[in-house]
């Protein structure tokens, strides 16, 4: 018997549609105890070891913090975190909010020290200058490396606000749409779509909060982060297909990305990854 309720936990902490179904009610989703213990370790390691490396300080303004370390362009900084953007736990979630030609946005770290004051509600796609609600077009994740709690910085929603016709005024937090506090465990992942309001939470605590935020657009929206110019080609080469395909090194719909009739990945990283454009695929080719 409890071997059964066992099972029928990691059915449901994996379930690609429940989750996806919760994404689409509520704009978000909670994974708990997505990730690996040792890579969780691993990341938290290489993050404390870049941050006195690279010299890294707090931000400049209320959005990133001035309490707030944050760490960018990680795949091109430590090859553990190669193992983020694939994330079994993760991946197939965020393909089927977006889908299967989805793109790395960013990958960055996030560490609100004590004291920091809440963020201000924000939508990720307040960019993209679309009528609201629409389609999601970018869905986002954050891997809690430590604890996220409410009192230490958990990342706050608002329930629903994916399908609000606005966005949040900057800096303004909205009385009749007060936002909750996400609280989950070292090694969960917070999932949600792209246009619901949230922001990183105030650390009344006396400890660090820690989260990777693994970002991903659909496949036809300019990156936030510009992986094809802000990786080294040679990191690119090591890369996974998968990888290499979701920094932007494939085409999507066989299409839009590509470089002479040919994949980034056949051009610039010397690999046959058997791309042919859509038209090639719609007409076949004359023989005779």
């Amino acid at each position: 018997m409890v071997e059964s309720v066992v099972c029928g936990v990691e059915k449901m902490r994996f379930d690609v549609a429940a989750h996806t179904a919760r994404i689409e009610r509520d704009g978000y989703t909670i994974v708990e105890d997505a990730i690996e213990a040792d890579l969780i370790d691993a990341i938290g390691d290489a993050l404390e070891r870049l941050e006195t490396d690279l010299r890294i300080l707090p931000g400049y303004n209320a959005f990133e913090g001035h309490r707030t370390v944050r760490i960018y362009n990680l795949l091109a900084r430590d090859p553990v975190f190669e193992r983020v953007p694939v994330h079994a736990a993760v991946l197939p979630i965020v393909e089927s909010v977006l889908d299967p030609g989805c793109l790395v946005s960013s990958l960055s770290s996030i560490a609100i020290d004590p004291g920091e004051t809440a963020q201000p509600l924000h939508t990720d796609d307040t960019l993209i200058g679309l009528p609201r609600p629409h389609g999601p077009l970018v869905c986002n994740s954050m891997w809690a490396v430590t604890d996220f709690t409410a009192d230490n910085g958990g990342t706050r929603v608002v329930p629903g606000s994916h399908r609000f016709a606005d966005k949040p005024v900057y800096g303004v937090d909205s009385s009749s749409n007060d936002p909750v506090a996400v609280e989950m465990r070292k090694g969960s992942v917070l999932i949600w779509n792209g246009s619901l309001w949230h922001g990183g939470g105030a650390n009344r605590s006396r400890a660090r909060r820690v989260g990777i935020a693994m970002n991903y657009c659909a496949g036809f929206i300019r990156q936030q982060e510009n992986q094809q110019l802000g990786i080294p080609l040679d990191m690119v080469r090591r890369f996974s297909p998968r990888l290499a395909e979701l920094c932007g090194f494939g085409t999507y719909k066989h299409l839009m990305g590509h470089i002479d009739k040919q994949s980034p990945a056949q051009a610039l990283l010397g690999r046959d990854d058997g791309f042919r454009s859509v038209w090639d695929r719609i007409e076949p080719a004359r023989t005779g």
